[in-house]
């Protein structure tokens, strides 16, 4: 048991829909930026195996975040009515932490955790500004509202002990004590070869935002986000491990996406509509994605591999959109309701990305394998189109961008021979542009290619995956 105290920077920014009450206002678009966060808390652990080196823990305690929430309302018909200021709330909000981990002691300096922590925060009170109400034409005050955040935090560790030999090892199994020269120990690099296959299974989530113009991207004359995309997907991959301790690891996998929904969202773009929100259905999706990393295990023995990498990501996703419901505002388009057998729409999208990332493998007991992978994704390029197939002339939106992301996965393997192992584990991608724009084919007529709008793109994917493997060589 103990005592654990740390804190974050990060960059992070999400936005979403928010005081869309009735179909007859204009509603806002809310941002929020937490740019560092921290925890204190206690953590009890049960230390097991042979030598009583894998560690799982419990922890709980106090978390800290420091936060910028930016509340704007949206297009308020292109000038028509003037925009208000934005308003903002800057604070750091206190609140509560729990989380469980594992973490295996490689060697007497060196341990490896995976852990999962959540922190939940209470409410803050932040100023809205006035906007319009029509029919009949009215301009509501500002008022207050409240905001809550949670978070979701994986992290992938490696710990030093302070004033431990780093280049110590644990003595043959199962005593425990530490000796100093890694040549009196059995194992050997080599060459080793392992590959295998995946299936996972995952939901999705795509969302566009379009700015009223590029001089204010955070004042939205349309969302459209795409949510609950169901992706079944097969996947090979494949390790060769060399005796130098590098590494080249890859993947790759070809699926479908099936089920889903559309919510698209307008502001002050009709005559006389204030907020419009249609529902669609999605379908005949295609899902594929290859990866290829290149690294060098820093740390490696009988048991363990703790490496860093640099490599590349390609993922692309598509699907149709069918019928189209009104749900805020019955003046506005979809009324009446467009059947769901009605192809309306399409949405393709592909990410190019570079990885620079973070892989350990550690034997927690002789049969079982805990294998993670994180990669912080520095450079995102974006392409995609969006096709409207209701307008009555051909309507297309082009759209690019880049921006960053991140991939993380963790695999729990069983050996069934020394071979052959199979696993359960949960992968996570997210990837957005933080410079994004797009051109509408078709919007001012027939051929007609509009000026760059501001765009913002993000994609989500996060499942579970079930794998077989089969390696040549030792751990």
């Amino acid at each position: 048991m103990g005592v654990e105290a740390d804190a974050s920077w990060l960059t992070a920014d999400g936005t979403d829909t928010c005081l869309a009450y009735s179909g007859f206002y204009v509603s806002s678009n809310c941002h929020s930026s937490p740019s560092a966060l921290g925890t204190i808390a206690g953590r009890l652990g049960y230390a097991w195996g042979p030598s009583g080196h894998s560690l799982l823990y419990v922890k709980g305690g106090t978390a800290w975040v420091q936060n910028r929430t930016e509340i704007d309302v949206n297009n308020l018909y292109f000038g028509f009515v003037p925009q208000p200021a934005p308003t903002t709330l800057a604070n750091i909000q206190l609140g509560w932490a729990v989380g469980v981990g594992v973490e295996q002691a490689i060697t007497p300096a060196w341990s490896l955790k995976l852990e999962y922590e959540y922190l939940g925060f209470a409410s803050s009170n932040i100023a809205t500004s006035p906007s319009v109400f029509f029919p009949p034409l009215g301009f509501p005050p500002g008022t207050t509202t409240s905001m809550t955040e949670q978070f979701h935090v994986i992290k992938l560790g490696l710990n030093y002990k302070v004033g431990m030999d780093p280049n110590a090892q644990w003595g043959p199994a199962p005593v425990s004590y530490p000796v100093k020269a890694l040549a009196t120990q059995a194992w050997a690099p080599g060459w080793q070869f392992e590959g295998g296959t995946r299936y996972w299974y995952s939901s999705g989530k795509f969302q566009w935002d379009n700015a009223q113009q590029l001089s204010t991207p955070q004042i939205l004359e349309s969302r459209l986000t795409y949510n609950g995309l169901t992706g079944s997907t097969g996947e090979y991959f494949q390790r060769i491990d060399s005796p130098f301790n590098v590494f080249v690891k890859g993947n790759i996998g070809l699926g479908i996406i099936n089920g889903g929904q559309l919510n698209d969202e307008d502001w002050g773009i009709f005559d006389s509509v204030s907020y419009s929100n249609t529902l669609s259905s999605t379908n005949n999706g295609k899902l594929g994605y290859g990866t290829i990393d290149v690294g060098y295990d820093a740390l490696s023995g009988y048991g363990y591999k703790v490496g860093a990498f640099v490599g590349y990501n390609y993922f692309t996703e598509r699907w149709d959109t069918f019928g189209c419901a009104q749900i805020a505002n019955q003046f506005s388009d979809c009324v009446p309701t467009v059947p769901t057998t009605t192809l309306i729409g399409t949405q393709d999208s592909t990410w190019q990305s570079l990885r620079v990332g973070a892989n350990s493998e550690v034997m927690l007991v002789p049969a079982l394998k805990l294998t993670a992978d994180l990669a912080y994704l520095p450079y995102v390029s974006m392409t995609g189109r969006d096709n409207h197939l209701l307008r009555a002339t051909t309507t297309f939106f082009d759209q690019q961008g880049t921006g960053q992301g991140v991939q993380l996965e963790a695999i729990m393997s069983y050996f069934v021979t020394d071979n052959f192992s199979v696993g359960v584990g949960g992968r996570y991608w997210a990837m957005w542009t933080t410079n994004g724009t797009f051109v509408c084919t078709g919007c001012g007529g027939v051929g007609v290619i509009s000026l760059p709008d501001a765009g913002k793109f993000n994609t989500e994917r996060y499942g579970t995956l079930l794998q077989a493997d089969y390696r040549f060589g030792s751990l």
